[in-house]
């Protein structure tokens, strides 16, 4: 062998050796690169002050706990809310257990409010299905969901972007995050932009003079900032190396900003709430009231608006995706006009067989449309009836007559059948698993409700009749009036949402 046959053959396996080194170190799995970045996932517990407008409205935390073969997050937010001359209080923890790949296992979910109290446990089984126990009072329900994807929680996000390599200036990160408590799927869309520094209190002292806890030492941390958005809401957070949210904020100028613990928890457990709860019993026209009508003790009068035309203030342009169906938005004016008779008339038959209506028909968390219970009742009701708009009509009518109007019930389709009782979300979806248990598609739809000049949260139905329609089965309106402003689809929104609709926002009718 000559010595340039050596010399090229050597070469050849340098290349070789440095080509593997590369796709080694360049273009690993990303699971890869999780095992391996995890095993620096340090334990530790972060805390954060939540404002709205300036105002503390609560406080929340994020503990890491690591062990030999998995690693617990567990979450805590907590929000007191006055509304009317009342402080709301709402309590959500999750519990989540994630593999060394930070995939997730399970997580448990609690949520206790004005809106109900139930527990959640979802655990995965492989990558293909998401097994969801409902626990509300002594009763409990399965649910088993396909998985097309591995599911990430909201608040694991941070920790997957950080440690799989994603926080890079200019990159974009598509994924379906799983709301434990919302027990909803939404497509999440993360675009990372430049790296920021922040100055945060990292411990305090006791101030006797102001009688409250003060920031003793500071530390500076650095930060990406990641624009991202979730079922038609824009959020802006920065994170760290470690995954941990530095500060979040949303475009209704809700705020979430990590500190001393005794900064967050402390001084927010000893204010003064009495100014607040005073300030709070008389709300001008068209603010946002942080309760439903029902908490509020206030009448739901039946909605007979045609129309409705309301500006919407405090809200950055974009923040939410509040135009389609009987919505349309333009700039910062919203007009909602309730359907016209003409598009009651379906142009199908039941059983709906439109696959791409599939989703709609399917049974969801809290929404048990395949429990034989259900599917009993629904039959009772609808009968041989193959007129979509008459079926509507019919389980509309069902529901309002043998539901009693009532807060704190236990979330679900089912509890709400058994119990015969449930304020306006129970309503909406039991009114919706009826509805898909009689092969007819519908949904659920949540936002605010006009009554006497104030919004409040709300929730009610849509059913396609070869069109959405609107369906308040608690106020027995078909179609509901225009004076329901909706803001979320398909997914039931907790009262501990409630707050990035209140602080700055306004809707002024026109």
């Amino acid at each position: 062998m000559t010595r340039r046959t050596w010399a090229v053959a050597i070469l050849g396996a340098w290349a070789a050796s440095l080509g593997w080194l590369v796709k080694r170190e360049f273009f690993r799995p990303t699971g890869t690169r999780l095992a391996e970045a995890a095993l620096s996932v340090p334990p530790g517990a972060v805390y954060y002050r939540l404002d709205v407008g300036g105002r503390q409205v609560g406080f929340a935390s994020s503990t890491i706990d690591t062990q030999a073969t998995s690693i617990g997050v567990t979450d805590m937010l907590v929000l007191q809310v006055p509304a009317l001359g009342v402080l709301h209080r709402s309590v959500v923890l999750s519990r989540a257990v994630l593999s060394r790949t930070l995939r997730l296992e399970g997580v448990l979910a609690r949520f206790d409010g004005d809106l109900g109290r139930f527990a959640a446990r979802s655990l995965v089984n492989g990558d293909s299905v998401l097994a969801v126990t409902l626990f509300a009072g002594s009763d409990s329900e399965t649910t088993r969901v396909p998985l097309a994807r591995p599911i990430v929680l909201p608040s694991l996000l941070p920790l997957r972007l950080a440690f799989g390599g994603e926080l890079k200036r200019g990159k974009t990160y598509a994924s379906v995050v799983y709301d434990p408590v919302r027990l909803a799927e939404q497509p999440l869309t993360v675009v990372v932009a430049a790296e920021s520094t922040f100055v945060l209190a990292d411990s305090a002292a006791y101030d006797s003079t102001a009688l409250a806890w003060v920031p003793a030492r500071f530390d500076t941390v650095r930060a990406f900032r990641i624009e991202q958005r979730e079922g038609g809401m824009t959020t802006r957070a920065w994170i760290d190396a470690q995954g941990h949210v530095v500060r979040a904020e949303n475009a209704v100028g809700f705020a979430m900003e990590r500190t001393a613990f005794e900064l967050a928890y402390t001084n927010f457990r000893h204010r003064d709430t009495t100014s607040l709860i005073r300030a709070s019993l008389s709300p001008g026209p068209g603010e946002v009231v942080a309760t439903t009508v029902l908490a509020a003790r206030e009448l739901l009068p039946h909605d007979t608006a045609s129309q409705l035309r309301v500006r919407l203030t405090g809200l950055t342009p974009g923040a939410f995706d509040l135009g389609g169906g009987r919505q349309q938005q333009s700039g910062d004016t919203l007009l909602i006009r309730r359907e016209p008779r003409a598009t009651l008339s379906a142009r199908y038959q039941l059983p709906a067989r439109d696959s791409s209506l599939a989703r709609w028909l399917a049974p969801a968390p809290l929404i048990q449309s395949e429990d034989p219970r259900i599917q009993a009742r629904a039959r009772l009701i609808v009968g041989r009836e193959q007129d979509p708009t008459r079926a509507a009509r019919r389980i509309a009518d069902w529901v309002r007559a043998n539901l009693a109007q009532r807060t704190g019930a236990s979330p679900g389709a089912l509890q709400a059948l058994e119990a015969r009782v449930g304020d306006c979300n129970e309503h909406a979806v039991l009114y919706v698993a009826l509805a898909r248990a009689a092969r007819l598609p519908a949904r659920t739809a949540a936002g605010l409700v006009l009554v006497d000049g104030r919004f409040y949260y709300h929730a009610w139905a849509e059913v396609y009749l070869g069109d959405w329609v609107a369906v308040d089965p608690m106020t027995d309106e078909f179609p509901a009036g225009a004076a329901h402003v909706r803001f979320s689809i398909g997914g039931l929104a907790q009262q501990a949402e409630l707050v990035r609709l209140i602080g700055r926002i306004k809707l002024e009718v026109l």
